[in-house]
């Protein structure tokens, strides 16, 4: 009997020692532009778009090791970057008009919050 815990406890062991170094709070490139089009649609106006979606878009941009870039380009020509830290999912927003050579740090938001409005919607 001894024997049979001794090896269902190495057994265990192992498949622990073989997990990815995954977390559950780590955030995928997928789930990174998942939250930020869902704060995009909740948040901007797309109305305009109806007629023509190709004016309004949500794209991937750069990624670093930290962080990837998400990026939200309004029927304005206003571009907003949304920069989604891979660990903890803190994301900040940077507005930019490039016409008008304007940047500023627009805020955080917490990715998580929208991740979770497509999880209700299931």
């Amino acid at each position: 009997m001894k024997n049979i815990a001794l090896l269902f406890s190495l057994f265990t062991m192992l498949l622990c020692s073989c997990r990815s170094n995954t977390t559950k709070s780590d955030i995928s490139a997928e789930m990174a532009y998942e939250g930020v089009n869902n704060y995009c649609h909740r948040e901007y106006d797309w109305s305009i778009a109806e007629t023509n979606p190709s004016i309004m878009s949500v794209t991937m941009g750069d990624e670093t090791e930290t962080e990837f870039q998400v990026v939200f380009r309004s029927y304005t020509g206003a571009l907003v970057y949304f920069y989604v830290d891979k660990k903890s999912g803190s994301t900040r927003r940077v507005e930019c008009v490039p016409s008008l050579g304007i940047e500023n740090e627009a805020g955080t938001i917490d990715l998580h919050d929208y991740l979770e409005m497509s999880e209700k919607r299931k």
